[in-house]
């Protein structure tokens, strides 16, 4: 059975929101320019990020994610959404000027991927160390269960038990932290 823990009473005020944009602005505006390719699209999506936030500033819990992880997941969803949007709507790239935007598919020079590192990193540090160890050394070093197992001294179906709940709970603690699937 899982668990939720309780929000916290705390939310983030205007004067919050206020600063974040101000440290973390640019950054965001920086990750949406290389995923999206348009200067313009880049702007509504740090508007629509901090908007998100805005709106969603109640479920903000400084001790699930740090500002900054919150802000870029949200950021990242939205960056999804605009190209999501670009790809069901494509009568709206005849609109734009594409002389300066050939070939500005979504970059792939591993910013999605950095950012999904790092939420995943901090997912599993939510975990238990027996549920953390299971996964890190199955799921993320790709070593054999039987290896794993005789390596810890545990049977190879105890193993897979701690990556099956761990993955359970790691599913759990990113919903948390506001990554959506």
């Amino acid at each position: 059975m899982l668990v939720r823990r309780p929000r916290t009473s705390s939310s983030l005020t205007e004067e919050d929101v206020r600063a974040a944009y101000a440290a973390h602005g640019a950054e965001l505006y920086r990750f949406a320019l290389r995923g999206l390719g348009d200067g313009g699209l880049a702007q509504d999506a740090v508007q629509e990020t901090f908007l998100r936030a805005w709106r969603a500033r109640e479920r903000y819990d400084p001790a699930v994610a740090a500002l900054r992880t919150w802000l870029f997941g949200i950021a990242r969803n939205v960056v999804i959404d605009l190209h999501r949007v670009r790809q069901a709507r494509p009568w709206l790239r005849d609109l734009a000027d594409h002389e300066g935007l050939e070939g500005a598919a979504p970059a792939t020079d591993g910013w999605d991927a950095l950012l999904h590192t790092w939420l995943v990193e901090e997912a599993l540090g939510r975990l238990g160390e027996a549920h953390r160890q299971a996964l890190t050394e199955t799921h993320l070093a790709g070593r054999p269960y039987g290896e794993v197992a005789a390596e810890l001294g545990i049977p190879e179906s105890t193993l897979r038990s701690r990556v099956f709940y761990g993955l359970k709970a790691l599913r759990v603690a990113m919903e948390e932290m506001g990554v959506e699937r």
